[in-house]
């Protein structure tokens, strides 16, 4: 999967998880937890959003390889 592909997955899977943010003005930089203000159910319901959409499946050793939003688009871009 390719980095556009990447982010339109992980763009999409935050927007249904969390509607109230602003996808246009998304900084990639953004922390998941703190500055996206996502609590554990909610950035469970982004991993398994993100599994059902593109096959990644990401095990809770990675969790902190993914705390950004860039570094959850890479990840899904080298897995999938």
């Amino acid at each position: 999967m390719n980095q556009q592909d990447a982010r339109l997955a992980v763009h999409t899977a935050i927007g249904q998880v969390a509607p109230d943010v602003d996808l246009n003005g998304l900084d990639e930089q953004s922390r998941l937890r703190q500055d996206l203000e996502l609590d554990s159910l909610d950035f469970l319901r982004l991993v398994e959003s993100i599994d059902e959409s593109t096959g990644v499946d990401i095990p809770e050793r990675d969790y902190t390889a993914v705390a950004t939003v860039k570094g959850l688009i890479d990840y899904v871009a080298s897995r999938g």
